[in-house]
């Protein structure tokens, strides 16, 4: 095996790989915007180029969780020869932060740390030569890396890194312009000088029946909900042809709203906003029931009821409560210790995978807490399995702290399942992961890009995507999939006009994209 051979870099611990070398030379030119499937080493990547850069001035490392601010740090302190590397996030103060700029030769940070201290005075951003914006696709809208790039001294080189852009070139385009990168460097599996890194990751879709429990909470709930949709139609907000969607709810929503604050102060308009809080409130009841079993379902309808006990507010919640529908639901829900089908399949594959290998390891995503909670506890039962919650730090979930803990022990062999909410799906190592088990489908692609990434990364892996057969699950699946093979047929054209010198990311009075060698 041959290795990088850099003044800056730790002799014999970074593999020569040919693709990266060509992105490092790339990036040496122009600002870049590199995407590279997970587990293919854009952090290796950023190593490179900060050794290359460092010569001519500090390097920030921008990445949107403190765990990966963690990881990166380690990387970076392990590997970088001759380099102080400093990290800085929101708990600490503000002077002690400025302090790690002065005297760090590399500072990697959250972003919204560097953006409101740069915003306040504390400190600036000359002197640095290179600024790396790991997991660059947030670079939308008012997220901390548009605020921090505004601040970017003229000369500095940028570079952003994801393995998932998105579908729409509009938001590629939108990262492009808010960061700065002027090019765009694209691999895929396929290119020759990748596909020798490449673990295999085997996808298997598994169709499964809603228990009739759940199946008839739900038809008590749809009847429900067909019931103040039909009210909606009454009044005209509603097309009681199009099929009722979350979507087309929030459609008809923002209508209402934007009536409202025109100054349309009409009973048609209020009733309409609370017919569409309660819908809100059935459809997600109706997806818990027949994607995520009874105890997430359950969870949920105490909510409301709770809600419907308040004083004050509480008028949806309220209605919700009072049909006789919801006696029927409730009644089904106190006789039924039923769960979904989905979480003995969970628990088999668990089994499976870690009693076939002692040092297997299994990732789990599920998209509400509760359902994770749930899993853990089950999943607890299944012998040989270690398991750990990974959830974000709102209502009373793990700091940041905790969640760095948690994932070196699934890293060092004291966890070996994780149960996880979208918090683990982004950027992190977790590179022996065996397998990994979607409780549901999302219909984000770059959502499914990073579940999928958890696996495959040092060997082949698995991945499990359950189904819940005629449910929203199946919609969901299908539009992750539909944008995922727009997103790589738009990335595949972009890359190829921009081998040509030309780009179809253009905005007025904005920069083009140049093409690159």
């Amino acid at each position: 095996m041959a290795y990088v051979k850099h003044p800056r870099i730790v002799p014999d611990t970074v593999e020569e790989r040919r693709y990266q070398t060509n992105m490092v030379n790339g990036c040496l030119e122009r600002n870049s915007l590199l995407i590279l499937p997970t587990g293919l080493g854009k952090t290796i990547v950023a190593l490179r180029l900060a050794a290359e850069f460092l010569d001519r001035g500090k390097v920030l490392v921008l990445a949107p969780t403190k765990p990966l601010v963690d990881q990166h740090r380690e990387t970076f302190t392990t590997l970088l020869v001759g380099a102080r590397v400093g990290e800085m996030n929101g708990n600490m103060k503000p002077d002690t932060r400025a302090a790690v700029v002065e005297r760090s030769d590399v500072v990697v940070s959250t972003p919204q740390s560097v953006a409101n201290d740069l915003e306040a005075g504390r400190y600036g951003l000359q002197g640095f030569s290179l600024i790396i914006y790991d997991e660059a696709h947030r670079g939308t809208g008012n997220y901390a890396y548009v605020r921090v790039a505004g601040f970017c001294p003229k000369g500095a080189r940028c570079v952003g890194m994801t393995a998932s852009p998105g579908s729409s070139v509009s938001r590629i385009e939108e990262v492009c312009i808010n960061l700065h990168l002027r090019r765009i460097d694209v691999k895929s599996d396929d290119d020759p000088d990748v596909s020798p890194y490449i673990h295999y990751t085997y996808v298997n879709r598994i169709e499964l029946n809603v228990p009739q429990d759940l199946m008839d909470a739900s038809a008590l709930l749809r009847s429900i909900l067909d019931h103040f949709v039909g009210e909606m139609a009454s009044l005209g907000l509603v097309n009681p042809s199009w099929q009722i969607s979350t979507t087309y709810m929030l459609t008809i929503g923002a209508n209402l709203q934007a009536r409202l604050s025109r100054g349309e102060k009409t009973a048609i308009v209020f009733r309409g906003l609370a017919l569409h809080s309660i819908c809100i409130k059935l459809l997600h009841a109706v997806a818990l029931a027949e994607t995520q079993g009874m105890t997430p379902l359950r969870a949920y309808l105490h909510k409301i009821e709770e809600e419907a006990d308040q004083k004050e507010g509480g008028r949806s919640a309220r209605e919700i409560v009072k049909r006789p529908e919801f006696v029927g639901v409730r009644s089904i829900m106190d006789k039924s210790n039923v769960e979904h089908s989905k979480v003995s399949r969970v628990m088999s594959i668990v089994s499976r995978t870690v009693n076939s290998d002692p040092d297997a390891k299994v990732m789990v995503f599920a998209q509400y807490r509760e359902t994770c909670e749930m899993l853990v506890s089950k999943i607890s039962a299944v012998e040989g399995a270690r398991v750990a919650l990974l959830v974000g730090q709102s209502n009373g979930g793990l700091k940041q702290k905790e969640q760095v803990a948690l994932l070196d022990g699934f890293r060092g062999g004291e966890y070996n399942v994780i149960v996880s909410t979208s918090v683990g799906e982004e950027g992190l190592d977790v590179s022996s992961t065996n397998a990994v088990i979607f409780y549901e489908p999302v219909s984000s692609e770059i959502r499914t890009i990073q579940r999928r990434g958890r696996t495959g990364r040092k060997n082949d892996g698995e991945v499990y995507v359950l189904v819940a057969k005629g449910t929203l699950d199946e919609v969901l699946e299908r539009s992750s999939a539909e944008k995922e093979a727009a997103m790589r047929a738009r990335l595949e054209k972009l890359s190829q006009d921009l081998s040509r010198g030309t780009s179809p990311i253009v905005r007025k009075n904005q920069m083009k994209l140049d093409g690159f060698r």
